[in-house]
């Protein structure tokens, strides 16, 4: 009886992880429908579907890959840091890789189609969300992947990146919306107001990566779902952090 709240609060917790999972899935396979059925399908030849690229890779690297990389802090909180820490960088860098291309494959379709680039609400908010996707990820992996900054810099660092990943997971979908909503006004315009199939199936899109970013939103700021603390870690940073800053450890 005493550990019946502690069991149900870790059922709570797989079941919003496994919701998270679900919507995220939802979203790539949906932007994967879009593109693939009603748009003609991929390619990588400059044509309108090597655009199609674009939405899926965006889809799957800035907003699913990039929750998946936040989340880990939360499913494997109990795990070793070090590997959480490793999993949630290759994770990332997954997520930046297949934007990159998504970012490269609507420029090359622009360029074929001699399309101006970068004069939307969506393209600067898309472009400002990857360039500090960048940022962010290099910065990580130097003050916590592979540190080069002082302990004190690393904890006085911490709050703000952790802020950051939950504002670019905002930002990531805040700028597919616009992008859907875009693409089906370039699209679709005479037939979206009367409910054409293509753009009922975009609009579902675009709430499952709301429900998606709320979702994780919610399980990475709950408390209860925070790493918790690991004497043995904390003594091997404060180890760490005197050798590195040129002292000797204190013994026990």
């Amino acid at each position: 009886m005493d550990d019946s709240a502690p069991r149900a609060g870790r059922s709570m917790f797989a079941w919003l992880v496994g919701g998270s999972q679900v919507l995220g899935l939802a979203s790539v396979v949906l932007t994967g429908v879009w593109m693939g059925h009603y748009r003609g399908g991929f390619a990588w030849d400059g044509s309108a579907r090597e655009f199609n690229l674009h939405p899926l890779c965006m889809v799957l690297g800035l907003v699913f890959l990039h929750g998946d990389a936040i989340l880990v802090y939360r499913v494997f909180r109990n795990e070793a840091k070090r590997n959480v820490k490793l999993l949630h960088g290759i994770i990332h860098l997954l997520a930046l890789i297949i934007s990159i291309i998504g970012v490269v494959a609507v420029f090359d379709f622009h360029r074929a189609a001699k399309i101006p680039d970068m004069y939307s609400l969506h393209s600067w908010c898309g472009m400002a969300t990857l360039v500090l996707f960048c940022i962010q990820w290099v910065m990580g992996l130097l003050f916590f992947l592979f540190p080069v900054a002082s302990s004190w810099l690393r904890t006085s660092y911490l709050p703000i990146h952790v802020f950051c990943g939950l504002a670019l997971l905002v930002l990531a979908i805040g700028s597919s919306l616009l992008g859907i909503t875009e693409k089906l006004l370039f699209s679709i315009m005479p037939t979206y107001s009367v409910f054409a199939p293509e753009g009922v199936l975009a609009n579902v899109l675009g709430i499952l990566l709301v429900c998606f970013g709320v979702l994780l939103g919610y399980l990475i700021t709950r408390e209860e779902y925070r790493r918790p603390p690991n004497p043995e870690e904390e003594s091997l940073s404060v180890h760490f952090k005197t050798l590195t800053e040129g002292g000797s450890p204190a013994t026990p």
